[in-house]
């Protein structure tokens, strides 16, 4: 009785374990599919522009998320909806970049975008 119970013991422990790891390689997957868009905010003379706003929308559900652009003028955001598409800009003062466009169609996973500020916001 005892070696039966052990036997189901270790069954049930291969069991368990089995199903944590096809619900960490679904997580990782998930992951995996996730984007992330990434550049620098510069000036007209391509000097970076730090702590300008990057704001980034998605264009489906109209969410606005921002960052602020490090020392070195870069902006990061990750975890994006690979089925959404997105339009960043940068702000800093009264400058503001052009719109760029991220589209759903896009198959890579890093997108560069950079940024320059060079016109007045209006």
């Amino acid at each position: 009785m005892k070696k039966l119970c052990r036997v189901a013991a270790v069954c049930l422990a291969l069991l368990v374990m089995g199903q944590m790891a096809f619900t960490q390689s679904k997580q990782d997957k998930k992951e995996a599919q996730l984007r992330t868009v990434h550049g620098t905010v510069s000036d007209k003379s391509e000097n970076p522009v730090p702590n300008s706003i990057v704001f980034l929308k998605n264009v489906r559900t109209s969410a606005v998320s921002s960052r602020f652009a490090d020392g070195d003028g870069n902006y990061r955001f990750s975890g994006l909806d690979p089925n959404a598409d997105y339009e960043v800009h940068a702000e800093l003062d009264e400058m503001k970049s052009a719109s760029k466009t991220v589209s759903s169609f896009e198959s890579r996973k890093d997108i560069v975008l950079n940024l320059k500020l060079d016109r007045k916001k209006g």
